[in-house]
């Protein structure tokens, strides 16, 4: 169901970021093609320089939710691949994809996960997490890379050797200490800025391939 905002209820900041959302050709590309954001043309940049996603693959979306990743995926891999997403937010379904809604920190719903993914370890763990942004980098930046060492963690505990882990960092402090983490199951590692990525976020991509356990 569509949502209308009217610009009375909205602050000045606000009305400037719709208006830039609305506006972002991205966004607007998304409606059009059918995507539930413009954050799917940030996996289909990476995918099409990197080559990750190949049919019949197994793969985790950590942080999923509204889906645009997994709808990359799902195309990608085709009937005999696997999508399982989740996320602590609920998702409306999607086809070939299952959904576990919850925090994977909490026992239960890792097992969740392990048993949707049949106890298999997957090709490629897919992450675009991202803390709510309070504005504060001193706070913000910190609550970010807590959530890529989740997702790290994860990748280390269901992939297959030789797999792949792409996940959304921002630059700055922990960054270059993360890059090193990553290298230390990793040994082929690229940062990658989308375009789709607004220019002025610090975002950016890493890529790591060659997972050994």
């Amino acid at each position: 169901m569509a949502t209308r905002i009217t610009n009375h209820k909205l602050s000045g900041s606000s009305k400037t970021w719709m208006k830039e959302h609305l506006d972002d050709p991205y966004v607007q590309r998304a409606w059009k093609d059918g995507y539930r954001s413009r954050a799917s043309y940030k996996l289909l940049e990476i995918q099409d320089k990197d080559k990750l996603i190949k049919p019949g693959m197994h793969i985790l979306d950590l942080g999923a939710a509204p889906g645009g990743w997994c709808q990359v995926a799902g195309r990608l891999i085709g009937d005999r691949g696997r999508v399982v997403a989740t996320d602590i937010l609920p998702m409306d379904a999607l086809p070939d994809v299952t959904f576990v809604q919850g925090d994977f920190r909490e026992q239960n719903v890792l097992d969740e996960i392990l048993s949707a993914l049949d106890g298999q370890p997957v090709d490629l763990v897919i992450c675009d997490m991202a803390p709510n942004m309070s504005g504060n980098n001193a706070v913000d930046q910190p609550r970010a890379m807590y959530l890529c060492e989740l997702a790290l963690d994860m990748a280390v505990r269901v992939l297959k050797p030789g797999g792949a882990f792409v996940v959304k960092v921002f630059l700055g402090e922990g960054y270059e200490a993360y890059r090193a983490q990553i290298r230390e199951h990793f040994p082929v590692l690229k940062a990658r800025k989308p375009d789709a990525s607004r220019a002025r976020s610090r975002e950016v991509y890493l890529v790591a391939t060659g997972f050994k356990p």
